[in-house]
Formats: C-alpha cells, structure tokens, sequence
C-alpha cells in the first residue's frame, strides 16, 4: 500500500453527523491498492484509563478512476468519537490514525482522528423539501406576457416585455409538468433585459410589473404547492445605483466609499474601450464589485434578504456570483434569512467544487455545474465512456456531506450557458437519456424554460430566446412521465446511489430507500442490450422485452431486504 494515497479529513464531507446519534465517516485510498478496511471508534471521553475500541467492517463503495472509496453509517450514542483505520492489501496491515500509519509505542487519545461533539449547531440543515423539490428556471423576460403568449422577439438583447403577471397566469402550466418550485432570475430595478445590474433592491422592475404583481404570484403558487425562489445579486450592483453615483460624485469623501473595491481617490466611470480603474464583476465597468465585508453594507443586504421573505413570502435565494461573496457575509446572510423563515432554501452560484460553503454556515446547496459538464461529455458530445462518466459521477457523490448532496441544483441549462438540446445536436434521443438521469439523480433537478419545448441556441441571444407557447415537442412528454416517476418513487429522491454496470455505452445504477430499489438501465451503443426482466418494469423506450436498443433505456422496481445503503 501506498500511504501517500490514503486520505481522511475529520469534521469535513469525510466525517459528520446526520442527527444526534447518526455518522457518516468517509476513507479514500488508491485505486486497486487496498483489500478490506476496518473502523475502529471509542468514546473519547471515556473515564476508563485507556479506550475500549470498538470495530466495524468498512465496506468499499465506489470506485473511480484513480481512487477507492469507502465509507460507514454508524449509530451510536458517543457524543464525542476517536477513532482509526486498519486496512489491508497486498501481504500487509497498515492503521491509519491522525496524521500517522503507524501506532508507534502507546497512542494517547490526542493521537487518534477525532470528532470531538456531536454539535446540532455545526451540523448541515437543508430544508427538508428540497429534496422533493423539482425546479422549474424562468428567465422572466423571455417567458409570458399573457397566458400562453409573449408577444416580443429577440434577434440581439432588446427586451422581449415578460412580466411577473405572465408568469402567474402561466403557473397551471407549470403545475401541470410536475415542476414544485420556480427560481426567477432578476426581477428586481435594473438597466438591462437580464437585471443583473440592480438599481433598487427595494423595488420590482417596472417592466416586470409591481410588488401587488409579486405578491399574487407567490400566493397563487402556494397555492398550487409550488415554491418560488428569486436572485439575489449582491456581489455587484449597477453603476447608477445610489450607493455608486454617491462615491462618483464625491469620491473618498463618500460614507459609501469602503463598500466597493479598488477605488481611486477621484473614481470616473470609463470611456469606451477603457478599463476601469475599479474592480467590476469580471471587468464590466457598469457593474461595480461590491464589498460585502463593509458593515452597513452586509446589514443593507442582509435587510433586503428579510425583506423579501416577510413581506411577500418568498421561499429562499439563489445567490449570483456565490464565490465571490466574502465567508462573512454568506453567514449573515444565512443567520438573517433563517431566522426570518427557517425553512428557507439557500443556493448559491458556484461553478466549482463548493465544499467550501456546504459546511453548515453559509449556503443550503450550489449550482451543479460540474453534472452538466459529466452529461455533455456522455450523452452529448460522446466523448466519453461509460467507465469515465462513472468516475466522474463519483466525485459529485462524495464531494459533499449527505444533506448538501440532496440539495445539489442539478442542471443541464441556465441562462448563462449554450442549451444542452444544441450541444446535442437537436438530438432528442441523446437529450432524452440526460433528462433520465437528471430526474433520478440525487439532488434538486433544475429545468431551464422552453426546455421541455426543445428550445435551441448557442449564443446569449439565442438561448434566453422567447418561450415557444406555439410549439409542441416531444421532450414535454418526456418530461411529464419522469418528473411523475420521480415524484412516484422515493428512492429515487431520498435513496443512496450505486452503479451496478458501467462498460462501454452502458450504464446501468440503483436507487435503493425503504426496501425498493429501483434501478435505471441506458444503453448508449449500438449493440442491443440483453437485460434480465427483474421486478417491475415502471418505465421503457423501447418495444423489446428483455432488450435495450441503442439509445433506449429502462427504469425498474424491486423489493429487497435489509437498509437503505447500497
């Protein structure tokens, strides 16, 4: 074995707790280098003069490309947890405890790894629907004006005229897809079409209509059990924004001065083909960056994020630009949106791995960017097998704690990327396969508008294109019958994952919760698939029995004994 490939981290996505008497405790090792491992765990506060260590088998889950993974469930009444690892391989046995691989001499308690309190306030609490949660994303500008209608076109970035009246009388629609929760990008004062350059954080776009307008769109939508979200955007601000013209007009003098970042003495607003001389989202001089460490600054912003909750019943934020907000800012923001609503949803705009902000403190979940870089690869560009699109899979599961996890906003689309159904090639049977496994994925499957209606474009113009009311497409089907078998089957929201069969263009994986299984089979080859008529057939493309086609799938149930843990 090679101890350098060995790897743990305590009180991290490798060790927390689920509940009061619940762990999950993770181990990664080179791939192929181990045989069996054990976990070894006492109560560290125990009064005797030396730990009576107790063992636990510890099996291995997954496995990818360059890394074993194992991991443990394990339930006990220990508040406060040392604990090791032995492990096997080739000939020999080596333990794995704090920063060592040996026990040398007598190892006092300090030595071992530690978890050292079963704290409910370090713990990660996500609402409990998020992961029921099947979300719907509306680009306001581009939905609806009217039932079923929107009367503008875009061949550029002139607004198309969608308003917040549109969206409500358009929610039967939505309900009738299955969708339980809508994220609205910007709705609130701004410049441009997409109102990422906010203007007042107190006042809806007139375009988009009113507060009154808001508000009846949040009640209908309750009414109708789904949820709504909007976009914060609080890591720039427009460069007409009262705070900016405030610093422009008197420069260091202005009590908003340390609430931007970079400032000059004197700031200017660039000319044409200038940069600005103050730090902007990317380098946009009319969406200065704004410093969210300053105090008036993090309370304005954090006021804005009750506001929307006391007043209009808002059920959480999607944070814009996440990663560059400062630590301290995401965790008051989470303190002040929490206590206003406690079952508020906090998702953040990350691209990247974002354990970073998944510990408990800051956000609920993230952008899953990375899955929808994993689909295009394999069911769009095919570019990859099926071994690889495993690996990868694999680390989105173990990336973060379990309830982070669950709370994933797993997306193919946004409005800021190409749609998937181009990357596709407008292939309906590619895009079909990455709709089936976003809807049996753990995680909050995340559908871009139009989508469903097979909308295309490559470029900003064209993606954020108008919703096609007109157009019928076979995709809505295809939507309509996996969000109902998602909603039909709990495993396939609260249950663990497993890959039974990755090789080649096949990949076959397990949802297991509550003594169902059920199991989803694709066959992306052209070789015809021979697959074993076992349990309940709940969903088929394809009109074979006990055979898969190319680019077919099969989704199937069965009852089985024992936990929920694959």
């Amino acid at each position: 074995m090679n101890p350098s490939t060995i790897y743990h981290r305590p009180l991290s996505e490798f060790a927390f707790a689920l509940d009061e008497t619940h762990y999950v405790f993770r181990l990664r090792t080179g791939r192929g280098e181990t045989e069996a491992c054990k976990f070894y765990y006492a109560d560290r506060a125990a009064m005797a003069p030396e730990l009576d260590f107790l063992c636990l088998p510890m099996p291995k889950v997954r496995q990818d490309r360059y890394f074993d993974w194992y991991e443990l469930r394990l339930e006990t009444d220990f508040d406060r947890i040392a604990y090791y690892f032995e492990l096997s391989g080739g000939g020999e046995t080596l333990c794995y405890y704090g920063d060592c691989y040996e026990m040398v001499g007598t190892p006092t308690r300090a030595d071992y790894f530690q978890f050292p309190f079963n704290h409910r306030a370090d713990r990660l609490s996500v609402p409990e629907w998020a992961r029921d949660a099947i979300v719907y994303n509306i680009f306001p500008d581009s939905f609806a004006d009217g039932k079923r209608a929107l009367s503008g076109g875009r061949e550029a970035f002139p607004a198309l005229g969608g308003s917040l009246r549109g969206i409500t009388e358009n929610l039967d629609y939505i309900a009738s897809m299955g969708f339980n929760c809508i994220y609205l990008n910007p709705i609130f004062a701004a410049e441009s079409y997409h109102r990422y350059d906010t203007l007042d954080y107190y006042e809806i776009d007139p375009h988009m209509g009113t507060k009154e307008d808001l508000r009846t769109l949040v009640s209908r939508a309750h009414t109708l059990g789904i949820r709504v979200i909007l976009d914060g955007v609080f890591n720039h601000i427009s460069s007409n924004h009262f705070l900016f013209r405030d610093v422009l007009e008197k420069g260091r003098e202005s009590q908003y001065f340390s609430c931007f970042y970079r400032l000059p003495e004197h700031p200017r607003l660039p000319v044409p083909g200038e940069m600005p001389s103050y730090t902007c989202f990317s380098y946009v001089p009319n969406m200065p960056k704004t410093n969210t460490a300053d105090p008036w600054l993090r309370r304005y912003f954090c006021e804005v994020g009750t506001y929307w909750i006391r007043e209009f019943s808002v059920d959480g934020w999607r944070l814009d630009v996440a990663n560059e907000l400062d630590d301290g800012f995401l965790r008051a923001f989470r303190t002040a949106v929490k206590e206003a609503k406690p079952d508020a949803l906090i998702v953040g705009e990350v691209w990247e791995n974002a354990a970073h902000y998944l510990n408990g403190d800051m956000l609920d979940s993230a952008m899953n960017y990375d899955f929808r870089r994993y689909c295009r690869r394999f069911f769009a560009e095919d570019s990859v097998n099926a071994e690889i699109f495993d690996a990868n899979i694999s680390t989105l599961l173990f990336r973060y704690r379990e309830s982070a996890l669950f709370a994933q906003l797993n997306l193919l689309d946004s409005h800021d990327v190409s749609r998937f159904f181009s990357l596709c090639g407008e292939d309906t049977a590619r895009m079909e396969l990455s709709i089936v496994l976003q809807m049996t994925f753990p995680g909050m499957p995340c559908v871009f508008y139009g989508d469903e209606k097979g909308l295309a474009g490559i470029q900003e113009w064209e993606y954020r294109q108008a919703m096609a009311w007109d157009k019928s497409h076979p995709l809505e089907d295809v939507y309509r019958k996996l969000i109902a078998l998602r909603k039909a089957h709990p495993a396939l929201r609260y249950g663990s994952f497993r890959t039974e069969l990755a090789a080649g263009k096949v990949y076959r994986y397990s949802r297991l919760w509550d003594g169902r299984k059920v199991t989803v089979t694709m066959n992306l080859g052209s070789t015809p698939l021979p697959v074993p008529e076992k349990g309940t057939l709940l969903l088929k493309k394809g009109e074979k029995r006990a055979i898969i086609q190319a680019w077919e799938y099969e989704v199937r149930e069965e009852e089985i004994h024992g936990g929920n843990d694959l």
